[in-house]
């Protein structure tokens, strides 16, 4: 070899080093930047689960040679619960799962005098848009109760053994109850008696997924498919098993949590950060995001994953015979209806605390009645960026008085069984004393329910272009911004946050 073949070989060798000196610089830049900016991408080897820490489980006990029976009914085993554990029937006596009605609190609203001193609210009084009212229709509403015998007004709440212990704890899958909360005729009291263990999703979910009157009615968030949920649907309980209670801890028989159609003081939440830190992402302008933006906005990318939620719920159409009966479209006991799966979310600034409408607040007939909705602001510093399922309805109201009706719809002369609208109103006028004038018409309403569960993981959360950008998700300018922070800066930059 001459030396001026040697001098451009080693030329040649020395452009191929510096080529693949460049490749490596780039590649490694690039694997760093893409670790920088995505918001799917955790820590090597970070399992955010480890940095859960979850109540201790108690050992259980095995009931099946304890709880030998016979029990004629329902009370019976509640009588034999409480020799071995006296102090939770008193418990139970004091809990929203009992009561239906939460703490006093005063209750941000219009309308009415009731927002001017603090009431104890729940489902036992409250006017909703989906199935209306449990008053006058006692026996229908309460066979999810966690007692015995509400079948009217007169319901005795201060009797240990009308407390139903199975309903949350017993294990055999078999347990139902009827009208009015009592066990099906031909339960076998003693197998659920002797199955009982610490609730399960099935428990909870026997009555929280199908509230409303059907699976997936009420949340967008909550349907059957978490009985048994596969990890597409839920994270928390389909790759890590949790349960209900892993995350709402209950104390004395009292169940944290909050529904925005039941509880507007925000004293009883479940929030992402009692387990998980406010700032989890090892990208800082994602925790930059958890000033403004709460952990399930970018989370929960879609609501009803799998199994559709009611959206709409019409009752003015209600009483047709022409129509088909089809439970997801129209029926003639109930109106007509829309649902959907995988529906983006609504979202809205809240703070934790919401407005809600009491019976007999007054209205403007002419736009549309929020039954229920959250408090927050762009300025509130408290405030986050939330999503929400909005519940739409058409629902009877008082043309002259200009309020919300309370309809009779279960039971003999119930809308259900005679469709006579007048009627069912003067039912439920007489149940709830709330005058009728005679005179009704429909109004449309809406209700806004908080969602939390249905939990994506960071791989399949909203990434950076689901929000802003031009095909951004996000109504910037109904949410208090002058455009996409994106380019105009968040609202601590604009000094748009209050201290």
């Amino acid at each position: 070899m001459t030396k001026e073949a040697g001098a451009r070989r080693t030329a040649r060798l020395g452009a191929v080093v510096q080529a693949l000196g460049l490749f490596a610089m780039v590649a490694f830049g690039a694997i760093a930047l893409t670790s920088f900016l995505s918001p799917g991408m955790a820590r090597p080897g970070e399992n955010p689960r480890t940095k859960i820490v979850l109540p201790p489980k108690k050992s259980h006990t095995d009931h099946g040679g304890i709880m030998k029976g016979p029990f004629a009914d329902g009370p019976s085993v509640t009588r034999a619960c409480l020799v071995c554990h006296p102090a939770a029937g008193q418990q139970m006596l004091r809990s929203e799962h009992f009561t239906w009605l939460g703490e006093a609190a005063m209750v941000p609203g219009k309308g009415g005098s009731g927002h001017e001193s603090p009431q104890r609210i729940g489902k036992r009084n409250l006017i909703n848009n989906f199935c209306l009212t449990i008053e006058s229709n006692w026996p229908r509403c309460t066979n999810c109760h966690a007692g015995y015998g509400w079948k009217d007004a007169n319901f005795d709440f201060s009797k240990v053994e009308s407390v139903d212990c199975l309903i949350c704890h017993e294990q055999t899958g078999a347990y139902r109850k009827d009208l009015g909360g009592v066990p099906v005729a031909g339960t076998n009291l003693v197998a659920a008696a002797g199955s009982v263990g610490r609730p399960t999703r099935e428990n909870c979910g026997t009555c929280h997924f199908a509230g409303g009157g059907g699976d997936a009615v009420k949340h967008g968030d909550m349907d059957g498919t978490l009985t048994f949920p596969r990890e597409h649907i839920d994270v928390h309980m389909g790759r890590h098993d949790l349960g209900c209670t892993d995350c709402h801890r209950a104390h004395e028989h009292k169940i944290p949590g909050q529904s925005l159609s039941v509880d507007v003081s925000g004293r009883s939440r479940v929030l992402c950060t009692d387990c998980h830190p406010a700032t989890p992402h090892r990208n800082q302008r994602l925790n930059q995001h958890t000033a403004a933006v709460a952990c399930p906005t970018c989370h929960i990318p879609v609501m009803a994953v799998d199994a559709p939620t009611k959206l709409i719920w019409d009752w003015s159409t209600a009483g047709q015979d022409t129509a088909v009966k089809d439970p997801h479209h129209y029926m003639k006991e109930k109106g007509s209806f829309v649902y959907e799966a995988k529906v983006p979310p609504e979202y809205a600034w809240y703070d934790g605390t919401g407005e809600r409408y009491l019976k007999g607040d007054r209205i403007d007939p002419s736009g549309v009645v929020a039954v229920s909705k959250p408090r927050g602001s762009i300025h509130d510093a408290n405030s986050r960026v939330w999503p929400f399922k909005i519940h739409r309805g058409k629902q009877p109201y008082d043309v002259q008085n200009q309020y919300l009706l309370v309809a009779k719809t279960y039971g003999p002369g119930g809308f259900w069984d005679e469709f006579n609208w007048d009627k069912a109103l003067r039912l439920g006028a007489q149940a709830s004393g709330l005058p009728y004038s005679g005179h009704y018409g429909f109004v449309a309403t809406e209700m806004y329910w908080p969602l939390a569960h249905m939990v994506q993981p960071g791989e399949h959360a909203l990434q950076c272009g689901d929000c802003h950008g031009e095909r951004g998700r996000m109504d910037w300018v109904a949410l208090g911004y002058e455009g996409d922070p994106a380019y105009r800066g968040g609202r601590v930059r604009l000094g748009m946050v209050s201290p």
